[in-house]
């Protein structure tokens, strides 16, 4: 199986048929999901699915409820091309024991959408603590969900 870091094509495809609504009125409630190395995510990943997702204590199916930290926003990146971006808060799961080797970003209010793919590099194991994802500084160079 293979793992590639991406914003999925039907997310891209979506945006522009209006799919995804990251607020600030009313948005889609988004959520994070956790997956073993034997995942098989990447550019053509259409929706959440359980097959390989994560399984341990402090872990439930379907993972996190993200929040929205940063509204749409628009500013230039460090090249000066105006880019449009959202971002979320950090997310975690306390008294966890699992291992995880990536994410998934996805959309619960319309049909499970993918929105993103997180590679973690290598295999994260937590033993009874928390395992925590922490997002990217929310600008137009960083935020974890860029449109330039």
């Amino acid at each position: 199986m293979s793992i590639l870091q991406t914003a999925t094509t039907s997310f891209k495809v979506e945006l522009l048929q209006g799919v995804h609504n990251f607020g600030p009125t009313s948005p889609d409630t988004f959520k994070i999901a956790l997956y073993t190395a034997a995942a098989d995510l990447g550019y053509e990943t259409t929706a959440y699915s359980t097959s390989n997702e994560v399984t341990g204590t402090g872990y439930t199916a379907g993972g996190n409820t993200l929040t929205i930290s940063t509204s749409p926003t628009a500013g230039n990146n460090s090249l000066n091309i105006p880019t449009a971006y959202i971002n979320f808060s950090n997310t975690s799961w306390t008294g966890a024991t699992f291992t995880a080797r990536a994410a998934l970003i996805y959309n619960s209010t319309e049909g499970n959408k993918s929105v993103a793919v997180l590679d973690f590099g290598s295999d994260k194991t937590v033993s009874n603590d928390t395992f925590q994802i922490a997002f990217p500084t929310a600008d137009a160079n960083s935020a974890i969900v860029r449109i330039s």
